[in-house]
Formats: C-alpha cells, sequence, structure tokens
C-alpha cells in the first residue's frame, strides 16, 4: 500500500493529544518516512515554524 500524501503535497495536522498550535495551522509534506506500527509517518512543516514535525498517516488529512 503506498503513501496517501505526497512531498510537496498541503495537508492539515489533528493530533492525537491536545496541541493547540499544531491544531490552527497549515502544514506541508517534506517527507515520507517508512512505517511504524503498520502505520506510515511523514515530516512535515508549518511556514510560521522553524523546525519539521513527525505525524502519524491518521494525524493528516487533505487540505480543502
Amino acid at each position: 500500500m503506498p503513501h496517501k500524501f505526497k512531498v510537496g503535497q498541503r495537508v492539515d495536522y489533528a493530533p492525537g493529544r491536545l496541541i493547540l498550535a499544531a491544531t490552527t495551522q497549515h502544514y506541508e509534506i517534506i517527507r515520507q518516512l517508512p512505517p511504524t506500527d503498520g502505520q506510515y509517518q511523514y515530516r512535515i512543516k508549518c511556514k510560521s515554524e522553524t523546525f519539521e514535525r513527525s505525524a502519524m498517516e491518521s494525524e493528516l488529512s487533505r487540505r480543502q
């Protein structure tokens, strides 16, 4: 099964635990990572942040 999101694609990030700053920002897929516990991971970045985050595929959704 291939990755659901592609590098450069814009996504919404909704982490499993409440992180207010993360829930109000739009992210871009920077890198696809191998699966962990059967689920793909990604490196994502928001323009207003100076760092990248790791996110599970289930925490991401396509930008509308």
